[in-house]
């Protein structure tokens, strides 16, 4: 009996268990096949993957709505999942925030400077490009934003600093670890009334995560209570693309700076003693050169 014989109706070897059948879903309107297995691996997220992360290439990602809006990306919820496979198996289904830099037609890209000096690019036809603000110019930009957020999820990840975790990059998309409950994203630390004792442990929380971004001779840049979610008791950073190096940036410590104090006036408005200067001068001792 040849190998095509043995196959049922539906593509399985005869007596194989129905979950060897081939795929018979396609996507929908909404919907796109993973684009996991078309990402290398200096695309996906760094190892020990999370148990929950979704690689199989029969999983369809289906577009569940917009999650906020920007003038530089937009940030999606989909769903990437496994059709007809129990969804309360890890790996199988799992929400995730895709961040999408917008195209030259809807937006008005632009990024300041400050944050990238230090950084290059590999083509100086780029370098050009980006310095002349030409179109293909904005595309590289919105590129380049994307990859240096990856990157900074990536390293951040690594060093065990509370920030998302990367799942894949490809061109001007970010997928991530969704941060919030069912289809809810977690609140901003800038939208918390809390007490003083939870109050002293948010702070406590985002003094530690500036501390290992410090250790790493890193700060976030654009630190404030609106990039900071609070995830059942828990501080999680977001917005990562501008992270600057305290080295090769001759700004780095002034953002460093500027993060202390944007940090401590929001909790200092909440009636926390908090201030700037010396959580500066704290991190400026942990900096790793």
């Amino acid at each position: 009996m040849n190998f095509l014989s043995s196959l049922d109706d539906s593509g399985a070897p005869s007596g194989a268990p129905t979950a060897l059948a081939f795929q018979a879903a396609e996507p929908g309107e909404g919907q796109r096949w993973s684009t996991w297995p078309a990402t290398i691996p200096s695309e996906r997220g760094p190892e020990p993957r999370p148990d929950w992360l979704v690689t199989s290439a029969a999983a369809i990602d289906t577009e569940l709505g917009v999650v906020k809006t920007g003038k530089e990306a937009n940030l999606h919820l989909i769903e990437r999942a496994i059709p007809d496979a129990p969804a309360d198996v890890p790996g199988n289904r799992v929400l995730l925030a895709a961040k999408r830099y917008r195209t030259s037609e809807h937006s008005d890209f632009h990024r300041s400077a400050i944050y990238t000096e230090g950084r290059g690019l590999r083509r100086t036809r780029d370098v050009r490009a980006v310095a002349k603000g030409t179109s293909f110019g904005r595309a590289v930009a919105r590129v380049q934003w994307a990859y240096a957020e990856f990157d900074a999820l990536t390293r951040l990840t690594e060093l065990g600093a509370s920030v998302p975790y990367p799942v894949q990059v490809h061109e001007t998309e970010v997928l991530m670890e969704f941060i919030g409950d069912g289809r809810v994203a977690a609140p901003r630390l800038a939208q918390q009334r809390a007490d003083a004792a939870t109050l002293r442990d948010l702070f406590q929380q985002v003094a530690d995560f500036m501390r290992v971004l410090a250790r790493a001779g890193l700060a976030h840049g654009d630190l404030s209570p609106y990039n900071l979610l609070v995830h059942h008791g828990r501080i999680v950073a977001i917005d990562l693309p501008q992270v600057v190096d305290l080295v090769s940036n001759p700004q780095g410590f002034d953002l460093l700076h500027r993060d202390c104090v944007n940090v401590c006036d929001w909790f200092t408005r909440q009636r926390l003693e908090c201030d700037g200067e010396e959580l500066f001068g704290e991190l400026v001792g942990e900096v790793g050169f």
